[in-house]
């Protein structure tokens, strides 16, 4: 019929559609849908789209099978709004579910951060945050109706009351008789019969099962933990999560069991939301300057100021994917890569064994990626191609192309990008006044890479009049969509085009090595080493409360999980020193801290406790001083004068003899640092020097290692080795040949501490 009605339409002489001014066929008949019949169109025209529109809307697709790949707020905003927002319970109904209801959602897992992040201290469980959240949007109106017999304002409040429940952060320990909770039970009584109990269960199962008991005691997101208590439940109770640990296969089971009890009684249907894998991951980035760290915590906090070159994922364990994940991709009629971060959402989706193979082999789906609207801080404000200017959707289409296996080759075809021609230049200015810039739609480069754009208005309408804020609309993106499947065989182009160019997808030689150590276990491995420690305080005033001092030291290394576990075995202990009591030399430097090979002990001026930043900068550049170890005998800094004149001087270090040293490092690995800080090796192989001009300053290897170390975990706490590393960014030039070997020992000494300074830390 659409076909048909298309045809009449391009009888006429002058085509009706010419009246829609949009570059082709798929954005006009998005737009005659979205926006209606043009004022402007005469009446057999206006008859004509009419009665297109009409059939666009009219055909249903409620037999449609969909399945959407991404992360938490992209891959919940476009299934049913964003769960998360007091707004999105005035209309909880909306979105992909409303027009496709069958629709599910695979979620990517390595997220690390907030509530999330405290249950991986405890658990051995993949990231659960994304997954509920999803999971919430995924709550089904009509399901609702014929699961518990409600009217639609009863599925309203059934929809209000899991908003709550779900959403409810608790700001300690939680405990059984909190008073909010409290309340929150009192309107679960509000809920249907079958309902209420199950989640009267679940709440109760939290404070009964003993392997859940120490995350109780941690900020959490109350519906996070409702997903770990659906899955526990599953679980062999006499199974400790150190056992489970061991026997992934048991939580494998487990997780899809509990998600599809969870998912079926809260009205999201049965397996409404899978994770893309069961096995538990993180997230390693590459930074174009050599840099590699782990954690997506990290990558979102991160201001490097290079881009990303490449992202893996490293597991835990042997990688499982569920069955059922893959036959749902099988029969998909469409598959969409929802908008969400460029590197820590679909990347790491399609990481995963035998995803994208499965996607390529499924020629019969509309296969659709949408784009992100806003240039993302850490991921998407620096281009490869051109770091002086901001993101274009090629930019991340190539993103995907050398980050996942295989290339973009038969994933997706189609781009849908949000237009902003209609929106007022007052928005988008108030928008970059806040840091915030459009990614920008260079149609004619997806064109030629035989992707095509899809440039329509779906973005919300009355956010922008009421707010003045510009989103991704769920009822606005189901509706594009919709006209996109209904009308793709009138389309003239074929779906299975090939790529003008290849895949740049590099094979990590790491990736089949697997990471021994879950992160509750790494947690609990940390948590011991600060137990084992001795703390002291030096001088007369008050002295520094050692749990306090844990505490904080133990946040501070969990949220550098680069770190290896194999650094920590050289500290014996740490040292408060009081100011009047410390004796070092900061007339070269502001490092108020230092690793003392005698006694082992980190060592740092008291005064730096009471402000994370500064303690961070003091922790973690003597820590990093500790993997030297006692590898020096002796250093001696002597004149160099001639004529009687002072010209500058020789700094000598003697190394300790290799059977007693005590350091991280080989003989060979110590030499090649030492080669990088600029040391001379003399005819004596424990014998190194250093030439310092008069006037200059000087930084010895063993700061040079803490600095070093420091920056490489986050460039922002040595701002000094930050400026020395920025001669990175530079062009270059043979005019200035020694700014070309500084470049080049730059990148060396960055090369150094990927491979040999944190490379255990992908295994270990």
């Amino acid at each position: 019929m659409i076909s048909e009605k298309l045809k009449n339409i391009r009888e006429v002489r002058l085509s009706p559609l010419d009246y829609l001014p949009q570059e082709n066929l798929r954005e006009k008949m998005v737009d005659l849908v979205l926006r209606g019949v043009p004022k402007e169109a005469p009446g057999q025209a206006r008859h004509l789209l009419s009665d297109l529109r009409e059939e666009l809307v009219r055909k249903s697709v409620s037999e449609v099978k969909v399945v959407v790949f991404g992360g938490g707020t992209g891959l919940s905003n476009l299934i049913g709004g964003d769960s998360r927002l007091e707004s999105w319970i005035q209309n909880p109904f909306c979105g992909l579910k409303k027009y496709f209801p069958h629709s599910k959602s695979i979620v990517c897992v390595t997220d690390d951060g907030g509530s999330t992040g405290e249950l991986l201290k405890d658990l051995p469980l993949v990231a659960l945050g994304d997954i509920r959240h999803v999971l919430l949007s995924s709550l089904r109106l009509r399901t609702l109706q014929t699961q518990f017999d409600v009217t639609t304002e009863q599925a309203q409040q059934i929809a209000t009351i899991c908003h709550i429940l779900f959403n409810y952060r608790c700001s300690g320990s939680l405990q059984s008789d909190h008073p909010e909770l409290d309340m929150i039970l009192q309107k679960l009584g509000l809920l249907p019969q079958p309902l209420n109990n199950f989640l009267r269960e679940l709440i109760e199962y939290l404070f009964a099962d003993i392997r859940l008991k120490e995350t109780l005691n941690r900020p959490h997101c109350l519906g996070n933990l409702l997903v770990a208590a659906a899955v526990y439940r599953e679980v062999p109770p006499n199974l400790s999560n150190h056992e489970l640990a061991a026997q992934q296969d048991v939580l494998h089971g487990a997780l899809l069991r509990g998600l599809n009890t969870l998912s079926s009684i809260l009205g999201a249907g049965e397996r409404a939301v899978l994770p893309c894998t069961s096995t538990p991951a993180q997230l390693r980035v590459l930074y174009t300057n050599g840099v590699e760290i782990i954690g997506e915590n990290k990558l979102s906090d991160a201001q490097r100021g290079f881009p990303v070159e490449s992202v893996q994922v490293d597991y835990f364990n042997k990688v499982h994917v569920l069955d059922e994940v893959l036959e749902d991709i099988r029969q998909a009629d469409i598959l969409i890569f929802a908008p969400g971060s460029l590197y820590s959402s679909i990347i790491p989706v399609f990481k995963v064994p035998g995803l994208a193979e499965t996607v390529r082999a499924n020629k019969k789906a509309l296969k659709m990626l949408i784009s992100n609207l806003w240039v993302q801080a850490g991921e998407t404000d620096l281009s490869i191609a051109d770091p002086e200017r901001k993101f274009h959707v090629s930019d991340m289409i190539k993103a995907y192309e050398n980050n996942i296996p295989g290339g973009t080759q038969d994933l997706f075809n189609e781009v849908l990008c949000v237009s902003l021609k209609n929106i007022p230049a007052s928005i988008l200015q108030k928008y970059a006044v806040e840091g915030k810039i459009p990614i920008f739609l260079d149609r004619d480069v997806l064109c030629k890479l035989n992707y095509i754009p899809i440039e329509s208005g779906v973005y919300s309408q009355q956010a922008l009049a009421d707010r003045g804020v510009i989103h991704h609309d769920p009822d606005t993106l189901a509706k594009a969509i919709k006209t996109l499947y209904n009308g793709r065989y009138c389309f003239d182009d074929k779906y299975e085009k090939h790529k003008n160019y290849q895949a740049n997808y590099k094979i990590d030689i790491n990736r089949s090595e697997l990471i021994k150590i879950l992160p509750f276990q790494r947690y609990r491995f940390i948590t011991d080493w600060l137990n084992d420690l001795e703390f002291v305080h030096v001088g007369d005033g008050k002295c520094i409360d050692i749990d306090s001092a844990k505490t904080i030291f133990k946040k501070i290394f969990w949220d550098h999980p680069t770190i290896p576990l194999t650094h920590f075995q050289y500290v014996a202990g740490i040292s408060f020193i009081e100011e009047e009591k410390w004796d070092r030399d900061q007339r070269w430097d502001n490092v108020f801290s230092f690793f003392d090979p005698d006694d082992r002990f980190i060592k740092i001026r008291s005064d730096q406790f009471p402000v994370r930043e500064k303690i961070e900068v003091a922790l973690m550049i003597a820590f990093g001083e500790s993997l030297l170890g006692n590898y020096a005998k002796e250093k001696v800094m002597e004149d160099v004068v001639i004529n009687d004149f002072l010209m500058g001087k020789v700094y000598h270090l003697y190394l300790q003899q290799g059977d007693i040293r005590a350091c991280f490092f080989t003989a060979d690995q110590l030499s090649t640092f030492l080669l990088l800080t600029r040391m001379v090796p003399t005819d004596d192989k424990n014998h190194y020097i250093r030439l310092v001009n008069r006037g200059e300053g000087f930084t010895p290897p063993g700061l040079l290692m803490g600095l070093m170390y420091a920056w490489y975990l986050d460039n922002r706490l040595a701002t000094h080795i930050e400026y020395k590393m920025s001669l990175m960014k530079i062009n270059k030039t043979n005019l200035i040949p020694e700014q070309l070997k500084m470049s080049d020992r730059r990148k060396k000494m960055v090369t150094f501490f990927r491979n040999t300074v944190f490379g255990e830390s992908r295994n270990t």
